[in-house]
C-alpha cells in the first residue's frame, strides 16, 4: 500500500498551471490553509500575489502535495520529476487518457509516479477541510470542520454537487479518483478512513476495480465504527456506456453490484439526498441502526404519510408493547389511539414535561424512534412553540440511549443552522421523508460476516454450452439430484434404451440454449414410439418426468467479471419470467445466507415454506433444506472447476422430500 499522508494532509503544496493554480491558491486562503503554497511556471514571477517558481528543482522543499493543472503529455514529464525530488503525491488534473483511447499514455504516466501516490488522470483532486489543505481548482460549498464524513467520487461534478448541501452534514474530506490509474477505490477509501476524525465514508461509484479489497476495507470500516454508504451507478445500459466514456471504469450489472455491496455490509442507496442523510446517521449514531423502529406524530395525517411511505423501502412499525400502551393511555388520556405510528394529537403541545414522557416511553420499547416533526420557517414564522416538541426528542434520545430522529416531511422544512446545532449535540435531523426513509433503512445494513470475500473476478473467457445430457451429468456428479434417464445421438437409437424408464417420460433434443420455443421438448408420453425427429437437435435426451413438485425453483451461478461469482434464486416458469421474481447473492454463502435469500422472494409463502395451490389441495410444505443442499452443492462444483462459467437450473423441482433439477444449462470456459 502507498502511503497517502502527506497527499492528503500535506504540510506543503505546489501548484502548475497559471489559471488553475490561482483557482487553487484562492480556496487554501478562503480555507485558511496556514502550510507554504508555492506556484511553479516558467514565464510569470507571481501567481495570486505569490512567488512563483520557473521549475520545480527551485522550489524551497520537496511538496507534499501537487495540483498539476498542464496539459497531458507534460504532467508525465512533471511527475517524473516530483518522484525524483521526494515530493508526497500529485492529482493530475488533465483529461484525454485511457477515457479518450490514449491508454498507452497513461500506462507512461504510472510509470512514471513509480511509488508516489497519484490521483487520476482526470482527477479534480482532494478537499481536506479539517486542515483547511484544498487541491482543488473550483467552487465548492464546504465549509471547515473537526471531524466528520469523507466523501469520495469517480465523478468530479457530482461531489462538487454534494458539496453544495444544505442539511447539517460535516464534511471532512472530499476527495476524486478520475480514471484511478494507479490509486483505487478501496485504496483511497482506506486512506481517508484511516484518519481518526472521519466519522464515515460515502461514495459515488462507477466501477469497483478490486472488490475482495473493497470488501476487506468496509470489514475494516465497520470493525472501527465507521459506516460505509454508496450510490452505484451503472446499473443501465446508457449508464454503463456513459460511465465507461467518462472515466474508463468497468461497471457491473445492477443485480451483481448490489449483492456485492449487500454482502460486504455497504449501505447501498439510490439518490443523493439519502446519501446524504445516512452519512448524517453513520456520523451521530455509527454504522448500525436496529430494524425495531417507532413513529410519532401530531397529526393523523403524518402518521398515515409516514407508514405508507416506510412500506414500499422494507420500513415496518411493530405494534406497541401492552406496558406501554398502558403507559401512554394514561399520559395521553382516553381521545388519543395508541399505535405505531402514533398520532400523539395536540393535547400536550407545548408540555414539555408530558411530551418528554410520552418520547421517552415508546422510544424505551424500540430500537430507534422517527419523530415527524416540521418547525416552521424562521424567516417568515416564529418556530418557538416548536421547541419543546425538540427538546423532548432529544431528552428521549439521551434517556434511553436510541437513536431519536427528528424528521421533516419536507427537506427544506429544517435549516442548515438548526440541523447543524443539532448534529453537535448528537441529534441526527433527517431532512424530508422521501430521503430519510430509505437512509433509516440502509442504516440498518448489517456488517458482512467476518472475513467474507468474494471470488476472484477474471475476465470471461470463450464460452461453450454443454448439452442437456452432460449438464445433467455433471450435476449428478457434483451431488445434485437429476431425473433417471437415457441419452443418444438419433432417436432411433434412444428408442430401446428408453425401455427401462417407468411412467411418463419427457423427450428434449439437445443443441439447444431454449428448447421450448424451439420446439424440442415433447412431455408427459407414456413411451417414446412413433414419435418423430426434431428438426436441428444434435441428439436426444428421453428422461422420468418428476413428480409431485410442489414448488418450481430457478437456481443460477455465474461467474462476474468484476464481483467473481453471483447466485440468483427465483420462482421458475411463469413466475420468473412474469414477474422476476429473483433475489441474487454474492458468492461465496452460506447455508443461512441462502434460506434468507429464499425467504426474500415476494411468493415465498411464509412462515416456513412454499405450500400447495390449488383451493382443495393438502398444503404440504416443499423440502427447503434440499433446495438449500442443491445450492451449496452447485457452489462447490464452481468452487473447485474454474471451467464452469455458467450453471442454471430452470426448474428445479421441489417435492416434500427432494429437489430435482428437471432441466439444466452449463457454460464452460471453451479453452
Amino acid at each position: 500500500m502507498r502511503d497517502l499522508e502527506r497527499l492528503l494532509r500535506p504540510k506543503s503544496i505546489a501548484v502548475l498551471g497559471a489559471g488553475w493554480a490561482e483557482n487553487v491558491i484562492e480556496q487554501c486562503r478562503k480555507m485558511g490553509f496556514d502550510g507554504p503554497i508555492w506556484p511553479v511556471h516558467p514565464k510569470r514571477g507571481e501567481i495570486a500575489g505569490l512567488q512563483a517558481y520557473p521549475r520545480l528543482v527551485d522550489l524551497p522543499a520537496a511538496p507534499d502535495a501537487t495540483f498539476i493543472g498542464v496539459n497531458r503529455f507534460a504532467t508525465v514529464e512533471v511527475v517524473r520529476e516530483l518522484v525524483a525530488m521526494g515530493a508526497g503525491g500529485a492529482i493530475c488534473f488533465a483529461s484525454g487518457w485511457e477515457e479518450a483511447g490514449e491508454a498507452g499514455l497513461q500506462a507512461d504516466l504510472v510509470a512514471a509516479a513509480g511509488e508516489m501516490p497519484i490521483l487520476g488522470p482526470n482527477c479534480y483532486g482532494v478537499i481536506n477541510y479539517l486542515d483547511g489543505a484544498l487541491l482543488w481548482p473550483d467552487q465548492h460549498g464546504g465549509r471547515r470542520v473537526e471531524r466528520g464524513v469523507a466523501l469520495l467520487s469517480q465523478s468530479s461534478n457530482i461531489v462538487i454537487n454534494l458539496t453544495m448541501q444544505a442539511r447539517g452534514l460535516p464534511v471532512a474530506y472530499v476527495a476524486c479518483l478520475g480514471n484511478a490509474a494507479q490509486v483505487g477505490l478501496a485504496e483511497l477509501a482506506g486512506a481517508l478512513l484511516a484518519d481518526d476524525r472521519v466519522t464515515a465514508i460515502g461514495m459515488y461509484v462507477e466501477g469497483i476495480d478490486d472488490a475482495p479489497a473493497f470488501a476487506a476495507l468496509v470489514e475494516a470500516a465497520r470493525a472501527a465504527g465507521k459506516g460505509v454508504v454508496c450510490v452505484k451507478s451503472g446499473k443501465t445500459e446508457l449508464s454503463r456506456v456513459a460511465a465507461a466514456a467518462h472515466t474508463a471504469s468497468l461497471a457491473g450489472g445492477g443485480a451483481a453490484s448490489s449483492a456485492f455491496l449487500r454482502s460486504a455490509g455497504v449501505a447501498e442507496v439510490a439518490t443523493l439526498d439519502a446519501l446524504i442523510e445516512t452519512l448524517k446517521i453513520f456520523h451521530v449514531h455509527g454504522p448500525q441502526t436496529g430494524a425495531h423502529l417507532c413513529s410519532r406524530s401530531w397529526s393523523g395525517g403524518e402518521a398515515g404519510l409516514g407508514a405508507d411511505m416506510a412500506a414500499p423501502v422494507g420500513i415496518g412499525f411493530p405494534p406497541v408493547p401492552e406496558a406501554t400502551w398502558t403507559r401512554l393511555s394514561d399520559i395521553l388520556g382516553p381521545i388519543v389511539a395508541i399505535a405505531n405510528p402514533l398520532d400523539y394529537h395536540t393535547f400536550i403541545w407545548g408540555d414539555g414535561p408530558r411530551t418528554t414522557d410520552v418520547f421517552t416511553t415508546m422510544l424505551s420499547a424500540y430500537d430507534a424512534g422517527i419523530y415527524i416533526i416540521d418547525p416552521p420557517r424562521p424567516d417568515r414564522c416564529d418556530p418557538s412553540s416548536f421547541q419543546p416538541a425538540l427538546d423532548a426528542i432529544e431528552a428521549a434520545q439521551a434517556a434511553t440511549g436510541k437513536p431519536a430522529f427528528p424528521v421533516g416531511s419536507l427537506p427544506e422544512n429544517f435549516d442548515e443552522d438548526r440541523a447543524i446545532a443539532m448534529i453537535e449535540r448528537g441529534v441526527c435531523p433527517l431532512m424530508g421523508l422521501a430521503s430519510a426513509l430509505p437512509a433509516i433503512k440502509a442504516a440498518q445494513t448489517p456488517a458482512a460476516r467476518a472475513g467474507w470475500r468474494p471470488w476472484a473476478a477474471r475476465p470471461v473467457p470463450p464460452l461453450r454450452m454443454l448439452d442437456e445430457a452432460a449438464a445433467k451429468a455433471r450435476l449428478g456428479a457434483g451431488g445434485v439430484a437429476v431425473p433417471r434417464g437415457v441419452s443418444a445421438p438419433t432417436l432411433a437409437a434412444l428408442i430401446p434404451m428408453a425401455s427401462g424408464l417407468t411412467g411418463r417420460l419427457a423427450l428434449k433434443g439437445l443443441g439447444f440454449a431454449h428448447k421450448s420455443e424451439m420446439g424440442a421438448v415433447r412431455l408427459g408420453l407414456p413411451s417414446l414410439n412413433g414419435q418423430a425427429e426434431m428438426p436441428g437437435a444434435t441428439g436426444y435426451l428421453a428422461e422420468e418426468m418428476v413428480t409431485g413438485a410442489i414448488a418450481e425453483l430457478l437456481v443460477g451461478l455465474r461467474r462476474d467479471p468484476v464481483y467473481g461469482a453471483t447466485l440468483t434464486l427465483g420462482f421458475g416458469g411463469v413466475e420468473a419470467e412474469l414477474l422476476a421474481d429473483t433475489v441474487t447473492l454474492c458468492l461465496p454463502v452460506t447455508v443461512d445466507e441462502v434460506t434468507t435469500g429464499l425467504r426474500q422472494l415476494r411468493l415465498w409463502a411464509a412462515p416456513g415454506g412454499y405450500r400447495g395451490r390449488g383451493p382443495g389441495e393438502r398444503r404440504a410444505r416443499a423440502d427447503v433444506g434440499a433446495v438449500v443442499q442443491a445450492v451449496m452443492s452447485l457452489q462447490a462444483m464452481m468452487a473447485a472447476d474454474s471451467t464452469l462459467e455458467e450453471i442454471e437450473i430452470n426448474p428445479l423441482m421441489v417435492g416434500a422430500a427432494g429437489a430435482v433439477a428437471a432441466d439444466a444449462v452449463i457454460w464452460e470456459a471453451s479453452e
